[in-house]
């Protein structure tokens, strides 16, 4: 039996709010900072019914592990490494995603140390610098640079990249 789609949906009670909170956990990874603001867009679009506190309901699946900021933060930092993306982005990504600089900070000297092979990551993706087919005229190398700023890698790293010649032989950058 279908709903009606002219008619509104009721208005959410605890139980009906648990619920959702459930499925959205269960489909999504996300962070306690996201589900509040999924809560509370819920509660905003249908009404709430009774006493409801969505951030006690948030500290309790963050409580049974539903919702774990820091492997959160773990996963997403693997992630766009390996995609090439800088430390910038990475922690802008973490910020906008509700990781609690706590959280953040501990990502922050593995997101150091592997700054250059994720920018290698980039340039072998995107075929820039020791990865392009021919050297690139100045125009070209400064958009280049720039794309590679915007990913979050430093100017002096995105310049030493893309000033690099390209290489038949790309061995020594498989790392």
């Amino acid at each position: 039996m279908s709903r009606d789609p002219r008619r509104p949906l009721p208005p959410l009670d605890q139980p009906a709010l648990e619920r959702a909170a459930l499925r959205y956990v269960e489909r999504y990874a996300t962070t306690r900072a996201k589900l509040v603001a999924y809560l509370n867009r819920k509660l905003r679009e249908r009404g709430g019914e009774g006493p409801i506190d969505v951030d006690a309901l948030a500290d309790r699946m963050a409580e049974l592990r539903y919702v774990d900021d820091r492997a959160f933060a773990e996963a997403r930092v693997a992630s766009m490494t390996r995609r090439g993306l800088g430390a910038r982005r990475v922690q802008e990504v973490l910020r906008q995603a509700g990781v609690g600089a706590d959280d953040a900070s501990e990502f922050r000297e593995t997101l150091e140390e592997g700054a250059e092979e994720a920018a290698l990551a980039f340039a072998r993706r995107k075929r820039i610098g020791p990865f392009a087919a021919v050297p690139a005229e100045r125009d070209r190398r400064e958009k280049q640079i720039g794309a590679m700023v915007r990913a979050g890698h430093a100017p002096a790293l995105a310049r030493r990249i893309v000033g690099l010649e390209p290489s038949d032989d790309d061995t020594g950058w498989d790392s």
